[in-house]
């Protein structure tokens, strides 16, 4: 009986570290998959400063629902954004519409994609490996926030210049403010009392603001936003 059970303890054993191990090589190969996707759009990564950028254009016209480039110096955001006709659909696609672990970053459904909204917000998956939007999370070092001030938005026919003002860690149930396009009067006043780094611009309330949103894990369902002006 004893033999038994020391055999099955040993099959479960070699059951437990198979599955972890085609856990971690399957995971290996989903960053490898966004790895080398990435490598391959960044073909199309705008060089223009100008009011037309063919890159985007010719990108677009691979994957139509490409809306355009966002590209944050000194982390590993440099990637094009979509947008569907809902918040769900790139959640786990990729450019192409399949499958992926990482997503794609997207533009709210409900948001102009010419940025027009008083607050446009954009989402992507935080990767543990720093893809997408796995580096907003340097942001919360106050050092990091003070030194990386700007970021670029390249559309089809316009080059928006971001400048970050807010770093906020957050509830989306009960901080619905910060996910709505045409959020109310006290907007401004809210992110300034709750950011956890905020630092003075001019703002006025009919300021474009980009909101950069991604998962946080300080706290269930917690969210990590970054907060731009559009000049």
């Amino acid at each position: 009986m004893k033999k038994i059970v020391c055999i099955v303890l040993a099959l479960v054993f070699i059951a437990v570290i198979g599955y972890s191990t085609y856990q971690i090589w399957g995971i290996r190969a989903d960053y490898k998959e966004e790895a080398d996707l990435h490598s391959a759009v960044l073909e199309y990564k705008p060089q223009e400063d100008g009011p037309v950028n063919q890159s985007v254009i010719d990108l677009q016209a691979k994957y139509p629902d490409t809306m355009g480039w966002l590209t944050i110096p000194n982390t590993k955001i440099d990637y094009p954004f979509v947008q569907a006709g809902d918040n769900d659909y790139y959640l786990r696609r990729d450019i192409n519409g399949e499958y992926a672990l990482a997503g794609t970053l997207f533009l709210d459904y409900r948001c102009p994609p010419d940025f027009s909204a008083r607050n446009t917000i954009i989402y992507g998956h935080h990767m543990k490996n720093g893809s997408m939007f796995g580096t907003i999370k340097s942001f919360n070092d106050k050092a990091f926030f003070d030194a990386n001030r700007h970021g670029t938005i390249y559309l089809p026919y316009e080059t928006l210049a971001l400048e970050f003002f807010a770093y906020l860690v957050i509830d989306p149930a009960t901080e619905t403010e910060i996910y709505s396009p045409v959020p109310g009067d006290d907007y401004l006043d809210y992110i300034k009392q709750n950011a956890r780094h905020y630092r003075e611009i001019q703002l006025t309330d009919s300021a474009r603001v980009v909101t950069l949103s991604t998962c946080a894990y300080e706290f269930d369902d917690a969210r990590m936003v970054l907060l731009a002006v559009l000049n």
